[in-house]
């Protein structure tokens, strides 16, 4: 009762951004996070993959754990009927592993719809949050026509502008796709459900949640209850605490026992809603926040570019360093040297880069509407950007970072421009970054003993990301 009054609250004082609180992570945790953000892994997946534990809806029971709402009536409906069911999980890293909760909740729904014929997909991103999400959403989920999206980026920012936008993209594609949001969280978390209360993260995803009447899974709330007991260790080294369930090694990704529990508490909210709901869907409200990322989207950089010099497609199949990659990005865009230009035009207010970072990237330069910009960094909540600023000092967005030494990684970047039409010029930088400064000390010993991996100015473009139109 306290959590709704809590999330009732929220909804009467109008909250359009709710700040997320920091909780401290160590080196070493932080480098085992950013391990996990080094390629993708296949759309598909198959839930019968050997290993994964069956998981059982337990006796935990904490009625705020599930809030139903409308609930998955689409989903159950065509469950009844005997359709093809397709699955998404869309989500940052916890999504992306194995299993943290994805697969032993794809193997629940197996066996508690035996006859039923499911296509599982996995559109998880390390390191990424709602807006990378609303951007790629349409293309990674949306075009495969899911019948129920799995939507989870508690821990990865939470930014609930950008998570309306992927629950308006997905109702507007197909309002019969049921919506269900998963809400993990990190180290330190579990003392707000301790106290009965909703991290103030969370209580900024569940205003849109309630306000579109979605169900949403509060996944923690068991592990919380088990650390309280004494039964749980909520971060530590496997084989430390004997007798007690080790839930993660580094604070937010779940071991497979953690991630058991996460999805027994999905288990628990389907055996809640599978009652029909008696709320029938309503036609797509007016936003209660905004409905600036209806449009967000990605596009294949070789498909729109134009006065194209020096960039060319490549295939990330065939190059052994970039394959990883390939289920993310069959091609991507590549130039290697300075001065190498290509031109694309959009209507909107948003551009960035999805792309490949590591030892050889470079920086970019950009002229908009037929004059080179200065990039300011900024944020709105947790969402971070890049505006145009004659204040700035740099003109170059550098595609190099700490963690690009000796292996490859996902990453984005967006620049903010004032809505309209915008032509838009990516060059090459001729300016090189000071890599050997980027690298914290701990990862210099690559960069001083094989420099010129380093000394090169390579950009690996997989998508451009726009919030608009492209314009031809």
């Amino acid at each position: 009762m306290e959590m709704n009054k809590q999330i009732l609250k929220a909804a009467i004082l109008g909250l359009l951004w709710i700040p997320v609180i920091s909780f401290c992570q160590s080196e070493t945790d932080n480098d085992k996070i950013a391990a996990s953000q080094a390629g993708a892994s296949p759309l598909y997946f198959d839930a019968q993959a050997t290993g994964v534990p069956a998981v059982e809806p337990g006796r935990f029971h904490n009625e705020q754990e599930c809030q139903v709402r409308a609930g998955l009536p689409d989903f159950f409906e065509k469950i009844k009927q005997g359709k093809e069911i397709v699955v998404a999980f869309i989500g940052g890293s916890i999504t992306q592993a194995n299993l943290c909760y994805r697969l032993q909740t794809a193997r629940y729904l197996e066996q508690l719809y035996p006859s039923a014929r499911f296509k599982w997909i996995n559109a998880g991103v390390s390191g990424t949050g709602t807006d990378l999400g609303a951007f790629r959403i349409k293309e990674q989920v949306l075009q495969h026509k899911p019948d129920l999206v799995f939507i989870e980026f508690a821990v990865n920012g939470a930014y609930p502008d950008a998570m309306e936008g992927m629950i308006r993209q997905t109702i507007k594609s197909d309002p019969t796709t049921d919506i269900c949001l998963l809400y993990t969280i990190q180290n330190g978390q579990t003392a707000f459900y301790q106290k009965n209360e909703i991290p103030p993260n969370i209580q900024g995803l569940e205003r849109v949640a309630a306000y579109y009447g979605l169900p949403a899974v509060h996944l923690g709330m068991e592990a919380a209850s088990m650390e309280a007991a004494g039964n749980l260790i909520w971060k530590g080294s496997p084989g430390a605490h004997p007798g007690k369930v080790l839930f993660s090694e580094d604070g937010i990704h779940p071991a497979t026992a953690g991630g058991n529990l996460y999805a027994a508490a999905i288990a628990r909210a389907f055996q809640k809603m599978k009652t029909p709901a008696l709320i029938k869907k309503k036609q797509l409200p007016p936003p209660v926040i905004t409905a600036a990322w209806d449009e967000a989207t990605m596009v294949q950089p070789s498909v729109v570019a134009t006065a194209v010099n020096g960039w060319l497609p490549h295939s990330t199949e065939q190059d052994p360093a970039l394959r990883k990659f390939n289920p993310w990005f069959a091609t991507v865009f590549t130039a290697d040297k300075p001065g190498a230009a290509f031109r694309f035009r959009f209507s909107g207010d948003l551009f960035g880069l999805f792309d490949i970072g590591g030892p050889e990237v470079g920086q970019l330069e950009f002229m908009v509407d037929g004059k080179p910009i200065k990039l300011s960094r900024d944020k709105q909540g947790s969402f971070i950007y890049y505006q145009e600023s004659n204040t700035a000092s740099e003109k170059v967005l550098n595609r190099f970072n700490a963690y690009c030494n000796n292996r490859y990684r996902g990453q984005f970047d967006v620049v903010k421009l004032e809505p309209g039409v915008h032509d838009v010029i990516v060059t090459v930088s001729s300016k090189k970054a000071d890599k050997l400064q980027i690298l914290p000390e701990d990862k210099r010993e690559d960069i001083q003993q094989h420099p010129e991996k380093y000394n090169r100015s390579v950009i690996y473009l997989g998508r451009i990301l726009i919030r608009g139109a492209v314009v031809k």
